[in-house]
């Protein structure tokens, strides 16, 4: 078998949701750190395998694969057990809605990048940006609270995509002293998820270097 190499960023949301993949599965894989303070993803090397310049990304099979929902997909057809998104059409298309809503909505808007162009581009203060990062957190998890189970994870008795989104969104809210009592629900399914093995040894915490 093929070596399999993550390439991430210990506290990038998007790498943190890959490695809960790779432990739900059992997959054993070697970690390269690529720094987005250092801007180790722009690289010319880095950038001629993934032309975004982003983390993560998975070299597995011979193939250099980008963008976490992607990756995790091609986990998911290689790795069935557990399954991130079920057989059935209109379960696995709710599934997809509620990750998306972390991975399409909040984050994308949230990341780094972002953050950045704001600060250093269009000179907002660190308040501004903090108050942007915490509005649409905020705004998606209104959504996602409304959408979430009333017992068990979002995936049931098994963690599902939507499951594996919520957690590294929910440290990032915490990171900026969001406010989340007003989402119950999501609070407990992370509480849940947080002290599973598998989500332990994904955290930022645990793979951030010394």
């Amino acid at each position: 078998m093929n070596a399999i190499t993550l390439f991430d960023y210990w506290r990038s949301s998007a790498s943190y949701r890959v490695r809960i993949v790779l432990n739900l599965k059992n997959v054993p894989y070697t970690r390269v750190p690529t720094s987005l303070l250092d801007n180790a993803q722009k690289a010319p090397a880095y950038v001629a395998r993934n032309p975004q310049g982003f983390v993560p990304m998975l070299s597995i099979d011979g193939h250099d694969i980008t963008q976490s929902l992607a990756i995790i997909d091609y986990l998911d057809a290689k790795y069935p057990e557990p399954a991130m998104l079920s057989s059935n059409a209109a379960d696995r298309a709710k599934t997809l809605a509620q990750a998306l809503i972390i991975a399409a909505d909040i984050h994308p808007i949230d990341n780094l990048r972002v953050l950045r162009y704001l600060k250093d581009e269009l000179g907002q203060s660190q308040e501004a940006v903090d108050t942007w990062y915490r509005h649409w957190i905020i705004e998606g998890f209104t959504a996602l609270e409304n959408m979430a189970p009333g017992d068990g994870l979002f995936g049931g008795d098994v963690p599902n995509l939507a499951d594996v989104c919520l957690v590294p969104q929910m440290a990032n809210a915490r990171r900026v002293d969001t406010p989340l009592d007003q989402f119950p629900k999501l609070l407990r399914i992370d509480a849940a998820l947080t002290a599973l093995p598998a989500f332990i040894a994904a955290h930022p915490d645990q793979v951030k270097p010394d």
